[in-house]
């Protein structure tokens, strides 16, 4: 090797040479040129870092050829696969083996076939024995060689050898010095010329017949020869037999899909193809397979060759895959029904039929049980009597009808496998279980189906699919527009908007059938006016009758003075007693003068015995959330009252939990729901901490026909909008460090608590705790009276109340705590401004609400939540401040129905105050997630959020 002067010609060629330890390799050089442009001896080996001077001798793909070379090149292969820096002559003196070789042949040939592919046209030459690369120039053959194994097998041995055929003639390569340069994907160099092949071609099978005529196989080892060696060929490539027999098949396959049932896991199928006699796992490849077949008694093989259509095997898997199967394993061929889809056996047995019209055989895996599979459905009828719904039901699974009730332990007990006659398992579909569980658990007795009326919604819900006739009326109640008009009482003194029309009808028609009712429509749309109307037409029509006459209202103390007003103003024929105060009745014989006797749930527990002693036309529970836990006493109490009738009325039956709905609707329908346990299990578990919708669904359906419930959004249209905002005020400096500390004192003392006592005890320091936070963020003089130290949000509010009030609009003042209303009324006081007030101590409501609407004067209205919170119509007020952020937002948004409620007129707005950075701002975030409680299973189909738990009081405190 020696310098190339650059001023002269030069020219880049590549050279296949043979490394002494690697095998052939290809190398690009460049060579001197001669003045007659013959190539001189001078040449240079180059690399990717050396072509710089060169490059005019170089094309674009040139760079490409060189730096794969690189790679090949030996001390890049020894860089790469030994860690330690080593001299060639060290690395393949002392390290290198065959092991190694193994390795490392494969990647460089890789290498080697890229280059093969791009050097067409370029110079190439073999490499001179000295290592001179221009010596014998070589040509790529144009076209691919073929090639043809031949097989004899005679009395003695099997002889076997390859021909091989270019450009249609017969090439003589045995003997000729040929050489096989690349092993994989074969290329073969003879006389001067590189032949690669028409197919991929494994040299090692070409090597032996370089310099041998053929290979003899003795009849001794000619079975296990066939079996190992010649199978392989003859599935690879064309082979020609004399002594033996080498048979194509081509027949029409059929897709097979194999079940494999997995009792406690996912079952899935296994497509695969029989092709004649022979079955292929869909996930297998290979477009020949051969199989071998040794005829003993004449001593004679067969080879199978089995030609697949993988183009027509994917076509069935797209069949599969388009009918809603997905891939689980594709080695395996296996398949199942995506997440959340029905089983895959459901899947089956709906799509035998279609599965067989397609071609498929379908089969099962062998296992101790046999799995039924085919057509399973079932039929019910549904026959309506006056008290009872009885309920025909058959399930067919192919050619067998079996009695619904024989499966009923096998719903209940969420056993799917059903022993049919003929000893096959029926897999009970998984829909059935939870369509018609609530069947069995709420039919009146175990060997038949019979359902109360009350449950009427799962009836109903039957029906979608079933073959049932209802009477005409009761199917109403589903649909309470359509209920047909009840005649308005003639003393009812007003006029009811067309949704409290269809409220009170839906009254009578709960009346006509025996049924109890919760009237849920949002604050303000006026349940009190049907409900009166109600009542006064009951007296005009029970007027002479031998009937009770009297009905009850329990409801809050503070909502007496409501219901008393408001009944002066649309039924005042009413009679009405008040049995409340310590002189109140003690006699039930009293109450037959009345026609109304309202009570308080408190006395209501008092005067249990007295009032269980009658028996009342109506009981109305108002606010009926109050008995919302079946343990309390008010339940307890109410529940051994009798009446006729029963009625709740609720803006929000569901306050913080699933759970809030039983009681109320076991008041107004006992049994609808089942008992409490069952309830909770079947209902309020899965519904709140599973999210499970179809439990949610099932739930809205039985309660659905006996809640009415409308919301302001969709019958009151003309109430004028209401605009909320959140006002962020900043603490100031010295109420910011007091904040800082309390929170800091409060964390520490719940870390020492919980070293010392578990955790036990926590969340009533942490409730403590928020409590004192709480009061902070509103004003520190909550905390301690005799801290001098102002508020940032007192001071925001009284700017604001200050500005609103001057222009003359109405506000009513909301929070929780009495002691922040105090402080406003000590600021009106001092500063000469009239003002309203009413709390929980206020002994005339009537007063403080009058003087409220009623002098022009007074603008401003302190009110605690819990005292007033419900029950009262201000709609002179345009304005609500809501001071502190409560837990609930159902308890805001009956503050703020105070003001906008049928009757208002004027646009309202409403202003939240919050401390910025305190916990209020983090209570603000507990309300988004339980927002849709109150209504969710009225209205919707949502699922719902426990109440407070330890875990969000903990991040309130972070």
């Amino acid at each position: 090797m020696q310098q190339i002067d650059t001023k002269l010609p030069f020219k880049l060629v590549y050279s296949l040479g043979e490394h002494p330890y690697l095998g052939f390799l290809i190398e690009p050089h460049v060579v001197q040129l001669n003045p007659n442009g013959s190539y001189s001896l001078s040449y240079k080996r180059i690399f990717t870092n050396t072509v710089g001077d060169f490059a005019s001798a170089l094309q674009d793909d040139d760079y490409q050829i060189i730096k794969l070379l690189d790679e090949i090149e030996q001390t890049n292969i020894i860089k790469r696969y030994n860690k330690k820096a080593m001299r060639p002559v060290d690395f393949f003196g002392k390290i290198f083996d065959q092991k190694i070789y193994d390795y490392i042949r494969p990647k460089i040939e890789q290498k080697m076939l890229s280059v093969l592919e791009r050097i067409k046209g370029k110079p190439l030459f073999l490499m001179s024995k000295d290592g001179y690369p221009a010596d014998q120039e070589l040509k790529l053959a144009e076209q691919p060689m073929s090639i043809l194994f031949h097989f004899r097998r005679n009395e003695e041995e099997t002889r076997y050898f390859p021909t091989l055929k270019y450009d249609g003639q017969r090439i003589d390569f045995m003997y000729k010095g040929a050489q096989v340069v690349v092993n994989k994907q074969a290329w073969l160099l003879l006389e001067n010329t590189l032949y690669h092949f028409d197919q991929e071609m494994d040299g090692k099978k070409l090597s032996p017949f370089l310099h041998k005529r053929y290979i003899a196989v003795p009849r001794s080892t000619e079975r296990k020869y066939f079996e190992a060696f010649v199978t392989g060929l003859v599935e690879k490539y064309n082979v020609y037999a004399e002594g033996f027999e080498i048979k194509t098949h081509r027949e029409n396959a059929s897709p097979v899909l194999k079940l494999f049932y997995v009792a406690s896991g996912e079952s899935f199928v296994q497509l695969s193809f029989n092709y004649g006699p022979y079955e292929f796992s869909a996930g297998s490849q290979h477009p020949v397979t051969v199989r071998l077949e040794h005829q003993e008694e004449v001593d004679h093989y067969i080879f199978h060759r089995i030609k697949r259509s993988l183009e027509w095997e994917q076509r069935q898997a797209n069949y599969l895959e388009g009918h809603g199967l997905e891939k689980k394993d594709a080695l395996f061929g296996s398949y199942v029904l995506p997440e959340g889809n029905a089983s895959i056996l459901e899947w089956l047995n709906n799509s035998k039929e279609q599965l067989i019209e397609q071609g498929f055989i379908i089969k099962q895996a062998k296992g101790e049980k046999t799995i039924f599979i085919g057509k399973t459905s079932l039929e019910i009828t549904i026959e309506e009597s006056n008290d009872w719904f009885d309920i025909q039901a058959v399930a067919y699974f192919g050619p067998y009808e079996i009695p619904f009730l024989d499966l009923r332990e096998h719903i209940l007990n969420r056993n799917r496998e059903f022993i049919l006659p003929n000893g096959e398992i029926a897999i009970i579909p998984e829909e059935w279980f939870s369509q018609y569980e609530h069947l069995f658990q709420f039919a009146t007795k175990k060997d038949s189906l019979k359902l109360s009326k009350t449950h009427i919604g799962l009836v109903y819900e039957l029906s979608e699919n079933t073959q049932v006739s209802f009477h005409r009326k009761l199917e109403q109640l589903l649909n309470f527009e359509q209920i047909e008009d009840a005649a308005l009482p003639e003393a009812f003194q007003g006029e009811l908007r067309p949704y409290q029309r269809a409220g009170y009808n839906w009254f009578h028609f709960l009346q006509r059938y025996k049924f109890g009712g919760c009237l849920a429509d949002d604050m303000g749309l006026g349940k009190t006016v049907q409900t009166l109307a109600l009542l006064q037409q009951q007296k005009e029509e029970l007027k002479g009758s031998d009937h009770a006459k009297v009905s009850l209202l329990i409801l809050p103390t503070s909502l007496i003075y409501n219901w008393q007003k408001e009944a002066e103003k649309f039924a005042p024929q009413l009679r009405i007693l008040l049995h409340t105060g310590s002189n109140r009745l003690k006699d039930p014989y009293g109450f037959t003068h009345f026609d109304l006797v309202i009570t308080t749930y408190g006395i209501a527990r008092s005067d249990e015995e007295m009032l269980a002693k009658s028996f009342f036309n109506y009981i109305i529970l108002d606010e009926s959330q109050h008995i919302k836990n079946p343990t309390s006493k008010s339940f307890r109490a109410i529940k051994g009252l009798k009446s006729r009738h029963k009625l709740a009325l609720s803006g929000t039956p569901i306050e913080n939990s699933v759970a809030d709905i039983w009681s109320q609707m076991h008041f107004s329908n006992p049994g609808l729901l089942g008992s409490y346990s069952y309830f909770q299990k079947e209902f309020v578990t899965p519904i709140e901490k599973k999210k499970d919708e179809d439990k949610a669904a099932r739930l809205q359906a039985i309660i659905k026909p006996f809640i009415l419930r409308r919301t302001k959004d969709q019958v009151a249209k003309e109430l004028p909008p209401k605009t909320e905002q959140t006002i962020y005020c900043e603490m100031l400096d010295e109420q910011a460090e007091l904040y800082e500390s309390t929170k800091s004192e409060y964390r520490n003392a719940i870390l020492d608590n919980a070293l010392k006592q578990q955790g036990k005890g926590n969340q009533i320091i942490l409730l403590q705790g928020l409590t004192k936070l709480r009061q902070i963020a509103n004003h520190p003089l909550m905390l301690d009276q005799q801290r001098d130290m102002p508020s940032g949000k007192f001071d925001a509010v009284i700017e604001m109340i200050d500005s609103v009030s001057s222009e003359g609009h109405k506000v009513l003042i909301f929070s929780q705590f009495v002691k922040h209303l105090q402080l406003f009324k000590s600021y009106f006081e001092r500063k000469g401004k009239a003002y309203a007030y009413l709390d929980g101590s206020t002994r005339d409501r009537a007063e403080a609400v009058s003087t409220f609407k009623e002098k022009a004067d007074i603008n401003l209205f302190l009110i605690s939540i819990k005292a007033g919170g419900v029950g009262l119509n201000l709609t002179e007020a345009d304005y609500v401040f809501i001071l502190d952020p409560w837990w609930n937002p159902a308890v805001e948004q009956q503050a703020i129905d105070r003001s906008h409620r049928i009757g208002q007129t004027k646009n309202v707005f409403i202003y939240k105050f919050i401390s910025k950075d305190t916990v209020e701002e983090k209570i603000l975030a507990l309300q988004n997630r339980k927002r849709a409680i109150s209504s969710a299973l009225i209205t919707t189909e949502e699922s719902f959020v426990k109440s407070l738990s330890t875990e969000d009081i903990q991040e309130l405190l972070r």
